[in-house]
């Protein structure tokens, strides 16, 4: 499955948080390259917490608190973390075909991988990839 950029820009917070339309996957690696707005952080956060706690949470796992609060842009380092999570999140809404049940696949524990949660996987590539080999296995029906 190919990468839907514009759905991955969408949770980052859209052209108006990264002050550039993405409509391929070039202009969001460029987006990213560049450092992402913190705005995109609150957005994703937002989109995939269900509360504040759990939002905080998500932040500070891709940035620390005390470093956050002195930025204004994502190193590319932190926005690829963030692009991982925003992107496996689009993902996961495609492949649930509903936002509160890919939320759910997200935040629990997955026995497939481990008893870890998708969310916190994200934080590595090779963590990221083994949450879409899961969801591109359900899409497919492929055994897990």
């Amino acid at each position: 499955m190919a990468i839907d950029a514009v759905g991955v820009a969408r949770v980052l917070g859209g052209e108006k948080v990264l002050g550039r339309r993405v409509r391929t996957v070039t202009d969001l690696r460029r987006t990213v390259e560049a450092g992402l707005p913190v705005g995109s952080l609150d957005a994703v956060a937002k989109h995939v917490a269900r509360n504040d706690r759990d939002a905080a949470e998500i932040k500070y796992r891709v940035v620390p608190r005390t470093t956050l609060h002195r930025r204004s842009r994502l190193t590319p380092e932190e926005g690829q973390r963030l692009e991982r999570l925003a992107r496996i999140t689009v993902l996961a809404e495609h492949v649930w075909e509903d936002a509160d049940l890919a939320h759910e696949f997200l935040t629990s524990p997955q026995p497939q991988l481990g008893g870890e949660r998708p969310v916190e996987l994200t934080r590595s590539d090779l963590g990221a990839r083994e949450v879409e080999d899961l969801l591109l296995r359900l899409e497919w029906s492929l055994p897990v």
